[in-house]
């Protein structure tokens, strides 16, 4: 049997054997507060922790099959580095660059950052 993708704000959910392997399976979010990040909405992200400077980590509900998805993330403000993304079958890590120096940097109150997972399902 397969799980359960429950949205955050309506209560609706989908069993995960509709979804179509490269549709998109999570996508978060995430506002800072305080230097705190939380979820505003999501798809089938339960949490995010900030990990260490400038690194904010999504913990997935619902397990993806492997660490070979694609992870696209955007950020208000600043830049996302790409170059080396941490992904695991449950987590995936986005780090945030403040500036041209390439530092990265935890961000203000009221910044949102967003993420797309698309791959398949365990």
């Amino acid at each position: 049997t397969s799980g359960q993708i429950e949205s955050r704000t309506t209560g609706l959910s989908i069993d995960t054997d509709y979804l179509v392997h490269g549709s998109n399976k999570a996508w978060t979010n995430i506002q800072y507060n305080s230097s705190a990040p939380g979820i505003l909405d999501s798809l089938n992200a339960a949490s995010v922790a900030d990990t260490a400077a400038g690194e904010y980590t999504v913990t997935l509900s619902n397990n993806m099959v492997n660490s070979s998805y694609v992870c696209v993330a955007n950020q208000q403000d600043f830049a996302v580095e790409h170059q080396s993304p941490t992904l695991s079958a449950s987590t995936f890590t986005m780090r945030l660059i403040a500036d041209s120096s390439g530092a990265r940097a935890d961000i203000g109150n009221g910044t949102n950052s967003f993420a797309i997972v698309t791959g398949e399902l365990a």
